[in-house]
């Protein structure tokens, strides 16, 4: 079976040139600017332990922001399927970096959702769902290192009996 391509247009566009490009090392900036037909620009740069800027958007940070909206996504939709009413959802991810010489690569990215659903909800068919949205994300599936997903279900109690962890 053959699946159906889904393609991506991005253009980046360095904008770090002080004057002299790229003559030395501090020489230049590492700004830039991400554009994509349609949406607001993204400005960029690298992290500032890589001589960054730090207000700007860096590719560690949307690489872990991809695999976090990229599970959030996935889950609502499984949720869905499953008859779990999600009604809020957040996520503190966290991913390591390790560098090495003049290179690097992640080791891991850890997803630390909560998700808050209806009192007619299953918690455990909640957290379950997140096994089947990790393996429904275009996003984890395509990269080198694991993702976990550490979950917490908040059953939301209109009837003022409070929420209740599970």
């Amino acid at each position: 079976m053959t699946g159906h391509p889904h393609r991506y247009r991005v253009e980046v566009e360095w904008t770090g040139n002080r004057g002299t490009g790229t003559d030395g090392y501090r020489n230049y900036g590492r700004e830039h600017v991400i554009r994509i037909e349609g949406k607001s620009d993204i400005a960029g740069s690298s992290d500032p332990a890589f001589r960054g800027d730090a207000a700007k958007h860096n590719p560690e940070d949307m690489l872990v922001a991809a695999l976090s909206t990229c599970h959030m996504l996935a889950y609502l939709h499984v949720a869905t399927l499953a008859g779990v009413v999600v009604t809020a959802y957040t996520d503190t991810a966290e991913g390591t970096l390790v560098t090495e010489g003049n290179g690097g690569h992640f080791t891991r990215v850890v997803l630390h959702p909560v998700v808050t659903i209806t009192p007619s909800s299953d918690p455990a068919k909640a957290e379950s769902a997140h096994a089947d949205a990790h393996h429904a994300c275009f996003i984890a599936a395509s990269v080198n290192f694991p993702v976990r997903c550490e979950p917490r279900i908040v059953v939301n109690r209109d009837s003022g009996e409070g929420n209740r962890d599970s």
